[in-house]
């Protein structure tokens, strides 16, 4: 059985990475809901935000990447500490069946649904408040990043031809 203290900081991570995932799938609406010309717009103003977004945005491949893997990373972490914070009162079975309920709620709602709306409804400012961040984590995560884009591009050349083939959906 987790202690109290154990218990309240697993709470408490989760909470904090509820609050991580729900940026990066606001982000992620947010900016791709927007149009290139938009971008161009903002970037010719002397906004240093809009700058940070307009070179993030140049990139639609490797930004997308950057976002799923924070994104990803941050949600299987959930599931992980709510899956050990459930077993530790639970049987092994049940344990897996109601931390994934459980994991698969919070995360559904708090983690996507919810931030995809906001992002939506709020894309231009929340794409020039989150443009720092959003280089900031590209830059710490770099490596990894820099993996999975190169992965992933191989892939969308192998399978469709292309390997930018987000660009159609952000020219």
């Amino acid at each position: 059985m987790v202690g109290v203290t154990l218990g309240l900081a697993g709470i408490v991570t989760v909470t904090v990475l509820l609050a991580l995932s729900a940026f990066f799938s606001s982000s992620e609406t947010a900016i791709f809901s927007l149009p290139a010309e938009w971008f161009e717009r903002q970037a010719a103003t002397d906004d240093p935000r809009a700058q940070v977004l307009k070179e993030l945005y140049d990139d639609p491949h490797r930004l997308l990447v950057t976002l799923l893997v924070g994104n990803n990373v941050v949600n299987i972490a959930i599931s992980s500490i709510v899956t050990v914070l459930v077993a530790s009162y639970l049987p092994s079975g049940a344990a897996v069946a109601v931390a994934t309920v459980c994991t698969s709620f919070l995360v559904l709602v708090f983690g996507e649904i919810v931030p995809k709306a906001f992002g939506l409804g709020n894309a231009e400012r929340w794409s020039l408040r989150i443009a720092s961040p959003i280089r900031l984590v590209e830059r710490v995560l770099s490596p990894l990043i820099t993996l999975f884009d190169g992965i992933t591009r191989r892939m969308n050349a192998y399978i469709s031809g292309d390997a930018n083939i987000e660009k159609p959906y952000t020219d």
